[in-house]
């Protein structure tokens, strides 16, 4: 036999061998596999259903929200006062982003309640410069964000409470915009207003 048809027969001797020792792995273990089908029945429970309900008390993964007042704006039975965390500029900025999108397109970008919508012909919100608004707690306006208000819907499956308390946190530096002492303006600043006409 000469070298090229002596090389092709060992070749063609590995690759068999190499098949016929990956073929056991090729099964469908699966399939066969011991498991029961959905709602089927069982003979290994007492009450012979093989679906079972989760242990009591479990907790699905990242939906242990423990610290209700930061989950649902309320401590005890009365919505919470302030913010539960600190508000630093990051959170005022986060705030104004997630107001502009999902907040001013009702309540417009300076919170008056003159949105594009409203422009537009469709029942405006109240400002949130009004009185009521300006007293009411911060938890209130967690609330109306989580269950929706009149005319306005829930936004508990598109704004997390983190985000919620951030728009929180710029609706009340846009009403401190609109309401605040010229006492509370900084001196520098302060001077610049008393100088112009």
């Amino acid at each position: 036999m000469s070298g090229p048809a002596r090389r092709k027969r060992i070749a063609a001797g590995w690759i068999c061998a190499w098949l016929a020792a990956i073929a056991p792995g090729c099964r469908q273990v699966m399939n066969e596999e011991p498991r029961y089908n959905a709602l089927a029945e069982s003979d290994f429970f007492p009450d012979r259903q093989a679906a079972r309900a989760p242990v009591e008390g479990t907790v699905a993964r990242g939906h242990l929200h423990a610290d209700r007042a930061f989950y649902s704006g309320i401590s005890g039975d009365a919505p919470v006062a302030r913010i539960p965390f600190p508000v630093t500029r990051q959170v005022l900025e986060r705030g104004q982003e997630r107001f502009n999108i999902f907040c001013s397109p009702c309540h417009g970008r300076l919170g008056d309640g003159q949105g594009m919508i409203v422009k537009r012909g469709l029942r405006g919100p109240p400002s949130y410069h009004i009185a009521r608004l300006r007293e009411a707690p911060d938890g209130h306006f967690f609330d109306v964000i989580t269950n929706g208000y009149g005319a306005m819907y829930s936004y508990a499956s598109r704004v997390p409470p983190r985000d919620r308390w951030a728009i929180i946190a710029y609706i009340r530096a846009l009403q401190l915009s609109q309401a605040a002492p010229l006492a509370a303006v900084p001196p520098e600043e302060r001077r610049k207003l008393e100088a112009q006409p």
